[in-house]
Formats: structure tokens, sequence, C-alpha cells
């Protein structure tokens, strides 16, 4: 998305150790928030009444309760939001009626289906299923394809939350190297072309990578989307580097953690994104910014 995020070194922090800078992405989601109302109320003036289709399985309690999140966040923007409980023996037929039903309603302008979903569906083929125009997840082969020739329609939310952040705190990406733990359609994948399209040197790694830590030392900014917590410390991390932490996981006690060791990355990082409160605020507003953005192209 050349030209939608801008960057500088103005203001950026060059500290490492107890000075490290915390990307937080509560404030920049309270502020996204209150300029997507005002959009929200300008299309609803001009006629138009935003509306979410959510597809998700229910016995899947992860995906409800993200599901849920964003139906209350979209309540408060003016937004519709339609959740359609899928019981656990539906087949791909079942989902594939569905979503052709959404796709051919008028009043739905995005769709969303909670993924991954079970192993008995084909879930390539539901995805591709969706109107590319009302994938809001930025998953269908159209979108991601797009992506992949410079000319973004919809992009993955996590992906674009990143960016998002790193703009925010105006963090220098032009000529700097990144480099990315995890290699998922969702997050890793769409990343590494966001950053190529500002100009970064990308590097993407993962779980099975031989010489992970070399790497990862290299990097002028680590983004980690592995799935594993506290998956990378203090000693995988290059002194003064900005470290974006994706993961979200969850332990015993139901405590969602990073994938990131927070405690000795914050000692050589100049900068990290916290568990909780850094991209996963933000993340919920660019689902409905990309919705709105449309949508007002229609206006």
């Amino acid at each position: 998305m050349k030209g939608e995020f801008y960057y500088s070194d103005r203001n950026f922090k060059e500290v490492k150790g107890v000075n490290m800078e915390r990307l937080t992405g509560k404030q920049l989601a309270v502020q996204e928030k209150q300029a997507l109302q005002a959009r929200v109320a300008v299309l609803r003036k001009a006629g138009i009444s935003p509306k979410v289709a959510g597809i998700v399985m229910a016995d899947d309690e992860t995906s409800q309760h993200y599901f849920q999140v964003n139906r209350r966040l979209a309540g408060r923007l003016g937004i519709e939001y339609e959740i359609h409980q899928v019981p656990a023996t539906a087949d791909t037929a079942h989902m594939l009626t569905l979503i052709a039903s959404v796709n051919h309603d008028p009043l739905v302008h995005g769709i969303m289906l909670g993924i991954p979903l079970p192993n008995h569906l084909d879930q390539a083929r539901i995805v591709q299923a969706i109107d590319p125009k009302k994938d809001l997840d930025g998953l269908h082969p159209e979108n991601l394809g797009l992506l992949v020739r410079g000319e973004p329609r919809i992009v993955p939310n996590t992906a674009r939350a990143v960016m998002r952040l790193l703009s925010e705190y105006q963090v220098p990406i032009e000529g700097k190297h990144a480099v990315i733990v995890g290699r998922s359609s969702i997050v890793g994948k769409p990343l590494s072309l966001l950053l190529l399209n500002e100009n970064a040197t990308v590097t993407i790694t993962h779980s099975r990578t031989a010489q992970l830590t070399h790497l990862t030392r290299s990097a002028d900014i680590l983004c980690v989307a592995v799935g594993r917590p506290h998956f990378i410390t203090g000693d995988m991390v290059k002194p003064g580097a900005v470290v974006i932490d994706v993961g979200t996981n969850y332990d015993d006690a139901g405590h969602v953690r990073g994938d990131v060791d927070a405690d000795s990355v914050k000692e050589v990082a100049r900068a990290l994104s916290p568990v909780p409160g850094g991209v996963g605020p933000v993340t919920n507003v660019m689902l409905f910014d990309q919705l709105i953005t449309r949508l007002e192209r229609k206006v």
C-alpha cells in the first residue's frame, strides 16, 4: 500500500534497554474508532447502512470470542454485524450455500469467516467461494493476487495493522532489513509484501528455519507471528531493533502471551509492541476501515 503510510526518522527515539519505547495500539485504536464513527455517519446520511456478515463454527470458542468483540465494536461504530452460527456437523456444501446467500444479499457489504475451519471442511474451496469484493479478511486468492501485483484492494487486517502501528510511531522502513518470523497467509506473507512496497529488504523465516537466530539478529525491524509463546528471546534480537509481536497465545490460566519474551527483549530492543495492547487493538479497527473505505468510493 505505497503512499498510505508515512514514515520518517522524526520523533522516533534512538533508545534501548530501560528507555525502550512501547509501541502500544490502544490510543491509536481509540483515534481510529472516532474517525470511523464520523465516516459511518456520513455514509448513513448518503443512504448507505454498512453491514457485515460473520460466519463462524458454533463450537469454535476462540473465533466466537473474536466475532463477539467485533460485533460490539461494530455496534459502537454504527455498523450492523450479523453472526451466522454454523453447526459442527455442517459439511462443505452447507458452507457454500450459506456463503452464496450472503454473497448475493445486497444489504451485506462485508463477509468474515472464522478460520481455521475443521479438517472435514474444504477451507480453500470455502474461502474462494466468498465474493472477493466482500472478503474483509483479504484471504481470497484474487485479493492476495492483487497484493502481489502491488495493486492491493483488501489486505489481511493483522498485516495492515502492523504497518499502521509502524506508521503511527514513524518507524523508518525504507532501506531497512525487515525479518518476519512466520509464513502464514494471514500475517507473514502479506506483511512481507507491504514492507516491500515501502522499500524494505525483507526476509521471511519460520520455526524450521536453519540458523534462525543469525537471521533475526540481522533485523532492523523484527516482526514475529509464529504462534509460539516467548519464542523470540533477547539473545535473538539485534541491539536497537524494532520488534513487533503479533503473537496471541493463551496459558493455562487464560492469560494472553506473545511470541516474544518481553522481559529479555526489552533489554536490547529500542522499541517493542506489547501483548496485549499492541497490534491487537489496531487489527479490529483496520477491518472496519477497509469496509468503510470501499463503501465511500460508492458515494
